[in-house]
């Protein structure tokens, strides 16, 4: 890791750290039996609770892998909290029987998911984001794809993908305040170029770790999130790990 990037990294998520360590070992939170695959981020266990798989996006492979990987297998759930969603379902962590690596380490390590950045425990963030990097490192299930990383020069690919979790890589032109709202714009046209917006509510969390979004401007950033927007193609950042920040001449969807 360079001097550059040290007084940085607690405040990004960087994914050079070693992946399949074991940092996310919160309380457990139940063992159990899986009986059946729901849908490509949640399972049924035996005993009829419904278990949302969290830190992770799904992609066109995850339920086909989540099956291999979970059907019958017996389970751990690890998690910081144990309420039920507005569904019905338990997120958490999953572990198959006594192993320390996450379920979602494995898929994300396989490029079957896509690491969501809702998971805010550093430690754990950074092993699901390195999980994820060394996927992309190596060109494996969804990363094989080189659109897999959009180019915010081409607005209009994005803007295709609106509703859909999305990973975009590129220089922020600039950083503008509207309101209450802060833009880091990637192109010099700002109705239709990509952007990605933070509301005040957010800025605290940028402010707290020491970090301006003006001090963005001309750097190279990786973000994830939903896409959003009419004309123009935007993602909202509600968590600081949603943004990773680029060495200026690393190749793009890949870490050193």
């Amino acid at each position: 890791m360079t001097r550059l990037l040290r007084p940085i990294i607690a405040f990004f998520i960087f994914a050079g750290h070693t992946a399949f360590t074991a940092p996310c070992q919160f309380e457990s939170q139940g063992e159990g039996r899986v009986a059946a695959i729901v849908d490509a981020r949640s399972v049924r266990l035996d005993d009829g609770r419904e278990i949302r798989l969290a830190g992770i996006e799904p992609t066109a492979t995850t339920k086909q892998a989540l099956t291999s990987l979970l059907a019958g297998r017996d389970v751990t759930l690890r998690s910081t909290d144990d309420t039920p969603d507005r569904y019905g379902r338990q997120g958490a962590l999953v572990f198959i029987d006594e192993s320390d690596t996450s379920v979602q380490a494995m898929l994300l390590a396989q490029g079957d998911a896509i690491a969501s950045a809702e998971i805010t425990d550093k430690d754990c963030a950074a092993t699901l984001m390195a999980s994820e990097a060394q996927a992309r490192r190596q060109k494996m299930g969804r990363w094989a794809d080189p659109s897999a990383i959009k180019n915010p020069e081409s607005p209009d690919d994005i803007l295709a993908g609106i509703g859909r979790f999305m990973v975009v890589e590129g220089k922020v032109l600039s950083v503008r305040q509207a309101g209450a709202t802060t833009y880091l714009n990637f192109g010099r046209n700002w109705t239709r170029g990509f952007a990605v917006t933070i509301s005040k509510r957010a800025l605290p969390a940028f402010e707290s770790a020491g970090i301006s979004p003006k001090s963005l401007e001309n750097r190279r950033i990786r973000v994830r999130g939903w896409i959003e927007g009419t004309t123009g193609p935007r993602i909202d950042v509600r968590l600081l790990g949603q943004v990773e920040l680029l060495g200026a001449n690393e190749p793009t969807g890949v870490r050193p």
